[in-house]
């Protein structure tokens, strides 16, 4: 092979590749914008390819099929990057982590669900709809759900370790708590519904769980209403 066409090679491959990256940014947010406004049953992958102006099969070929859109949506809303990351890779973890009192690790975590939830809200309620009548949908449903309780039991051995958590609290309820109230369904209830902003709903997460969790709840500053 010439020095040639070894330096042409080289040069198009990062365009190629941040073609490729482009594409995906567009057709994830078309079937995202989709998904959570259509919903998963009434929304073509035709559509989704139109929306993000590609044709199927560069869609197929960049992203998947269907279920395969509908995973990389929620994922990436998840991570708030154009890729899934694991969940003890992602920034908020890591803090959480990192901070030295039970209360810290509660602020840190509440504050990230009033992050997340706004993005992750609408497809966490457009896959449950759509799982009443697809079963993929329903398998995918139960499986973020299931890796979110095993999630918030590692958030409460965290917890734990600290010595600062109630002792007649045990561990699974420690963390069936902090999962039903971090889950999609409740922050519609009180964003959407009652009109609370997302900042209000993380620090009320972040005040509840300081209060039920802790052998000594620790006061903090009370945010003003956005």
């Amino acid at each position: 092979m010439s020095e040639d066409v070894k330096t042409r090679r080289a040069y198009h491959a990062p365009r190629r590749a941040e073609q490729t990256a482009t594409t995906r940014r567009a057709v994830l947010a078309a079937a995202r914008e989709l998904f959570t406004t259509r919903g998963y049953a009434a929304t073509t992958v035709a559509e989704i390819a139109g929306r993000a102006g590609v044709n199927v099969d560069t869609l197929y070929a960049t992203v998947g099929r269907k279920p395969a859109l509908l995973r990389e949506v929620l994922e990436t809303a998840i991570s708030g990057q154009a890729h899934p990351v694991p969940a003890l890779e992602r920034d908020y973890v890591r803090a959480t982590q990192a901070a030295p009192t039970a209360a810290e690790k509660i602020e840190v975590y509440a504050a990230a669900v009033a992050t997340i939830l706004p993005r992750t809200a609408p497809i966490f309620v457009a896959i449950r709809e759509a799982g009443v009548k697809d079963p993929e949908c329903a398998d995918l449903y139960a499986e973020i759900t299931g890796r979110r309780a095993a999630n918030m039991r590692l958030f409460v051995a965290e917890l734990r370790a600290t010595g600062q958590m109630r002792d007649d609290l045990s561990d699974g309820d420690a963390a069936d708590i902090v999962w039903s109230m971090n889950a999609a369904e409740y922050y519609v209830l009180l964003v959407n519904e009652r009109g609370w902003t997302p900042a209000r709903f993380g620090t009320h997460l972040a005040d509840t769980w300081r209060r039920v969790l802790l052998a000594r709840p620790c006061s903090a500053p009370r945010a003003a209403h956005a």
